[in-house]
Formats: C-alpha cells, sequence, structure tokens
C-alpha cells in the first residue's frame, strides 16, 4: 500500500464529499478509490468514514486523520519545493485565475513580458466568470474584483474599476442621450446578468440610490458579448471600465450617466498564506503589480475624457 497516495485519496474524500466525486478530482477509477480507502481503514484497524446512500461523513478517527494527512502533504510539498530551488530560484509551473474579460485585456500583455523576463517560469491562464476556490484547485494567485471576504487569504490592491453605462454614437443620435436612470425607459438595453438584472437596472448618486425598469432587447452571457452589442448599435449597456477603455477612447462608444455610477471597485491579486513564498510566485507579483496598476489607474481617465466629448 502507497501510504501517501491513499492520504491523498482519503483527503479528497473527505473534502469532495464522496467516493465518485474524489474519484473525479483524483482522476482515478471509482473501485480504486473505494479500495484504498478500505485498505487504508483495515492497514489502521478503524474505520475513518461513515457510510450512507448519499454521503460519507468522518468518523472522529477519520477527522483527526484527515487534518494530520494534510499538513503531512502540505509539509511534503513544501519539502520538493525547497529541494527543486523554488524558493531561491523562478521556476516551475505558476497557475494564475482571473475573470475571463479581465485576464484577456489587462494580464495577458503583461504575462507576454513576464514569460520573456523568466525563462524557467512557465504559465497556466484559467478565465473563469465565477470565483474558484485557490486550494481545491491548486492555483497559486487570482485577480479579484470586489471586496474580499475576510478568507485567509493575502491581498495586494492594485486598482480600481468602474462601472460604465455606454453606448454607440449612432445608436445615441438615433435615439438621443439619456440624461438620467429614468430616461432608459425609453430605451432599448444590452444586460449581462451577473452586472445587472435584465429587468431591472440599479444606479446610485450620492445617498440616493435608483431601481430603473429597463427593456433588455439583447441579455448577453458575457461582457465581450454585451460590449459588441453596444458597438452594433442595439443600444445601451452597463460594463466595467477596463472593458470599455478601449472603445470610449476610440469613440466606438460614448460613456454615459457617469454622475449615477456606484463607488468603484477594489481590484486585488490574492494569494494563500505559506511559510515561505514560492520565487517564482514573489517574482510575478514584483512584475506584475506595477504594470497592473499603471494599467488600472488609465481606465477613469479614459472614461472621464470621453464623457467630456460627449
Amino acid at each position: 500500500m502507497d501510504r501517501l497516495e491513499s492520504m491523498s485519496v482519503v483527503l479528497a474524500v473527505a473534502e469532495a464529499g464522496s467516493l465518485s466525486a474524489a474519484a473525479r478530482r483524483q482522476k482515478m477509477p471509482l473501485a480504486t478509490v473505494s479500495r484504498k480507502v478500505s485498505e487504508l481503514e483495515e492497514h489502521l484497524q478503524t474505520k475513518l468514514f461513515h457510510r450512507s446512500s448519499r454521503a460519507l461523513v468522518p468518523t472522529d478517527a477519520g477527522r483527526s486523520y484527515v487534518a494530520a494527512a494534510k499538513r503531512i502533504l502540505a509539509d511534503l510539498t513544501e519539502a520538493e519545493r525547497v529541494a527543486a530551488g523554488e524558493y531561491t530560484t523562478p521556476r516551475g509551473d505558476l497557475s494564475i485565475t482571473t475573470l475571463v474579460a479581465l485576464g484577456r485585456l489587462c494580464l495577458q500583455p503583461i504575462l507576454a513580458e513576464f514569460l520573456a523576463a523568466f525563462p524557467e517560469v512557465d504559465v497556466q491562464l484559467i478565465l473563469q466568470d465565477r470565483t474558484l476556490n485557490l486550494l481545491d484547485e491548486h492555483i497559486d494567485v487570482a485577480l479579484r474584483v470586489g471586496d474580499l471576504a475576510d478568507s485567509g487569504l493575502i491581498a495586494v490592491r492594485v486598482g480600481d474599476i468602474h462601472r460604465v453605462a455606454c453606448a454607440s454614437p449612432s445608436y445615441l443620435k438615433l435615439r438621443g442621450t439619456p440624461k438620467a436612470p429614468d430616461d432608459l425607459s425609453a430605451h432599448d438595453c444590452i444586460s449581462y446578468p451577473a452586472l445587472q438584472s435584465p429587468g431591472t437596472w440599479r444606479f446610485k448618486r450620492g445617498q440616493t440610490e435608483y431601481a430603473v425598469p429597463v427593456r433588455s432587447r439583447f441579455i448577453a452571457s458575457n461582457l465581450e458579448s454585451a460590449i459588441d452589442a453596444a458597438r452594433a448599435g442595439i443600444g445601451i449597456t452597463v460594463v466595467f471600465s477596463y472593458l470599455a477603455s478601449d472603445a470610449l477612447r476610440s469613440g466606438e462608444l460614448i460613456a454615459l450617466l457617469q454622475d449615477f455610477q456606484p463607488p468603484p471597485q477594489p481590484v486585488n491579486f490574492v494569494y494563500s498564506p505559506n511559510r515561505f513564498m514560492p520565487a517564482k510566485l514573489r517574482a510575478f507579483l514584483d512584475f506584475a503589480v506595477p504594470r497592473l496598476r499603471a494599467r488600472l489607474a488609465d481606465m477613469p481617465r479614459d472614461v472621464a475624457s470621453r464623457k467630456q466629448r460627449a
């Protein structure tokens, strides 16, 4: 019996809550996972899980074993990193996650420079419009938008982003320019549900909040689709400043209702605390943070200048 492998399997079962979910996570046949748990229980001469038709729940002995296994496997991973020189020389695989459009437009150009500067580091960029668990997904660092929950992660602030309501000049010439949120009732709207409800858009000016009924002629599954629809003259949309910046600068889109937008949202790199930070992660943060700060700092000025032209 490979005890380290069995530890990994038991830990996966405890975290996933079932044999089948653990099998998918470990990329093993279900029968293999079940056999390894049984072999380890036989070796320890104790039951690690209460089994039912719905889930596996750790016993008292199982909880103690899982906690110890987690520490042992973490120490082993750290020892391997030290032996490989990962804490002294930037090298190895670096996994990064962020939102799809933010990663493509803001982070990927910086990564191209980083890879050229650090030839021994390989990067996996995971673009998802949802929050991934860094520990469960084995991710080194995430770039996140919005206020952070108290999760124990370390955060490095890189800037802020704003919401921007915008439309194409051709649409505004045909339908007129809204001056206040209530004017949107007479307009066609383009909604991205994760940012604004397709039936009601929300704005804020000072302490006054506005909930405005809108007609969403187009509902997009991602922000890039929403901005493309606005460029095509379908209607008015609300997106983040980093996505609208180039179109506002070129005049393809005009910023609207800027006095009614909520406060900007923070943007942070977040990563798990560790006794030693891998050199690849330190090198990446030292390289990316100032460049991303500069990139994000330009975006509010883009919006403001375009607003004045409108």
